[in-house]
């Protein structure tokens, strides 16, 4: 008999090296929208210059959510080559399966996340 959790492995493996390409895309296309604002007022009104600044602040937030998104499918990845995929990094506990679907990324099982949020 074979465990739901490892033969859903390999379907956990192409759904986040799915969402690795996605993100290295987002990331490409978007490079300079977090490029420094310029400040010359005779080439930009003060209200254009806000919108630039807050729309460079937005990007580069946005950037860093990817970036630890990256990580996060990194650090998953690993735990799969590493045969730990599954198993709670702080209990070492099962995870369960569903919630790897919901969130194939998550290092946790649902007791220790809750701990955590104290």
């Amino acid at each position: 008999m074979t465990d739901p959790k490892r033969s859903a492995f390999a379907e956990t493996v192409a759904r986040l090296e799915v969402r690795r390409a996605e993100l290295e895309q987002l990331t490409t296309n978007h490079h300079g929208d977090a490029r420094p604002v310029e400040l010359d007022q005779t080439r930009t009104g003060r209200l254009s210059r806000m919108d630039a600044l807050q729309a460079q602040a937005m990007a580069a937030a946005t950037e860093r959510r990817r970036q630890v998104e990256l990580e996060r499918i990194d650090a998953a990845l690993g735990r799969i080559a590493s045969g730990d995929y599954g198993f709670c990094a702080r209990c070492g506990d099962d995870i369960g399966l569903e919630r790897l679907e919901s969130d194939p990324t998550t290092p946790l099982c649902i007791a220790c996340a809750r701990a955590g949020e104290r």
